[in-house]
């Protein structure tokens, strides 16, 4: 059976990187380097680095051996700058990260996390549009890489304002496959909209096959929930939501049919009865030793599909209730910010810079990430060619969406625990968004 996913379009992104090389300016921007929010318009910016030896520590969870081979081959190019990676458990990340950066050592650079609204708002991440200006970031990273890392001043609405991260590599949540399984269970096409998608999870039931493994003890469970948010809800009712839009609402009709969607498939056998139980490693492992047909799950898991199934391996992206409905996909970005205390910031920025380089975007695949400008990107073979297909079709569509939890700093535990009751029937689809709305309107009222 050959299944071939993703839309098809080429990737339409950034195709021009230049090299600045001792460029200075005086520009406007966000904050300065005192842990003060507001616009500093006397502040100077420089892409030429100092030749005495700077020393940058970089807090981040995501992706060590990644973290480890970008921060040597920057130091290649730069022997005078050394870079201390400093790794983090991503439950503590979640908890110590504004404690870090409040302190009165914080690292220069830390990874972008939801908690970084409020360090914004407080006024601890540096403003990056000066650098986004003298390095002309706009010809490495595709807009809509970027956008989700603007917040207006205060940090509570994403999408607009001031630049308070640069990406390396993207992250995007969809369905991985098994084609040997899916061959047994008749399935020969791929799902062109939900009602397919549908059928081939009755097919797989027909043929005695688990269907869909999904890990909703961590957030595999979300990400199921997500996608048909994606897929049923309207997109910009979603955007306002997540980005904290005025009004924004997760209640509407539309909502709750994607949530009682994921409670139906649950109560038909679709979903695996061990999902509450399961985090996403454990359910990826299950999927690779054939345990079900489908697997809700990320990018990031696509070298450990690989290296367990080959060839067996696919990707798509959960299509929408109409076959010509553009695929809409959650993901963000491994991404990084500079602290506003930082007595390097022109260091720290010409680090970021570096990750839009062909160079970052070899180790961002590597590491099982999409690099954001797909064009100075390895070519990709097997699954990960899939998922990268997929990715180009989001990019050039302009349908990438923030992943939920970017709502409230609080949301992912109400998400973990509502979902697990939504698929053990104990929570109802109702209950759960106003939950999740009060929790996104409690903080914007703060």
């Amino acid at each position: 059976m050959l299944w071939r996913t993703g839309s098809g379009h080429p990737a339409v992104v950034g195709i021009v990187v230049i090299a600045l090389v001792g460029c200075e300016a005086l520009v406007p921007g966000g904050n300065g380097n005192d842990g003060t929010s507001g616009p500093d318009p006397d502040r100077s910016v420089s892409t030429e680095l100092p030749d005495e030896e700077v020393t940058l520590r970089l807090a981040f969870t995501d992706g060590p051996e990644m973290v480890e081979e970008l921060a040597a081959a920057f130091e290649d190019e730069h022997p005078q700058v050394t870079i201390e990676p400093e790794h983090t458990e991503f439950s503590d990340y979640e908890t110590n990260l504004k404690l870090m950066m409040t302190s009165d050592s914080p690292p220069d650079l830390a990874q972008y996390n939801v908690q970084t609204k409020d360090l914004v708002g407080s006024g601890h991440i540096l403003d990056l549009d000066p650098y986004h200006e003298v390095y002309d970031w706009s010809e490495k990273f595709p807009r809509n890489t970027l956008d989700p890392l603007r917040l207006e001043e205060g940090g509570k609405t994403h999408g607009s304002g001031y630049l308070y991260g640069v990406p390396v590599g993207m992250s995007l949540s969809g369905i991985f496959y098994n084609k040997e399984l899916a061959e047994e269970a008749g399935i020969d096409t791929p799902p062109r909209n939900l009602r397919e998608f549908e059928r081939a999870m009755e097919q797989a039931l027909d043929a005695d096959l688990n269907p869909l493994h999904v890990g909703a003890l961590d957030s595999g469970g979300i990400h199921l929930w997500t996608e048909l948010l994606n897929s049923m809800m309207p997109a910009q009712e979603y955007k306002d939501w997540v980005n904290g839009v005025e009004g924004g609402s997760l209640t509407g009709e539309r909502a709750v049919a994607a949530t009682e969607t994921m409670v139906d498939w649950s109560e038909r056998g679709f979903i695996n009865e061990s999902a509450n139980g399961l985090g996403q490693a454990d359910s990826t492992a299950e999927f690779t030793e054939g345990e079900s047909v489908f697997l809700i799950n990320g990018n990031w898991a696509a070298g450990q599909v690989d290296a367990e199934m080959g060839d067996n391996a696919g990707f798509f992206l959960l299509p929408g209730e109409e076959a010509d409905q553009p695929p809409v996909a959650s993901g963000l970005s491994v991404s990084y910010n500079v602290s506003a205390q930082t007595e390097h910031p022109d260091v720290a920025a010409a680090f970021l810079d570096f990750l839009g380089s062909a160079e970052a975007a070899e180790i961002a695949s590597e590491g099982g990430f999409e690099p954001p400008n797909a064009e100075v990107a390895p070519e990709p073979d097997g699954v990960a060619a899939d998922v990268h297909e997929s990715y180009s079709s989001i990019i050039e569509d302009g349908t990438l969406n923030l992943y939920p939890d970017y709502s409230a700093p609080a949301s992912y535990n109400e998400m973990v625990s509502g979902v697990q009751g939504l698929l053990s029937g104990e929570t109802e689809p109702e209950e759960y968004l106003r939950s999740l709305q009060q929790v996104r309107d409690e903080y914007q009222s703060e």
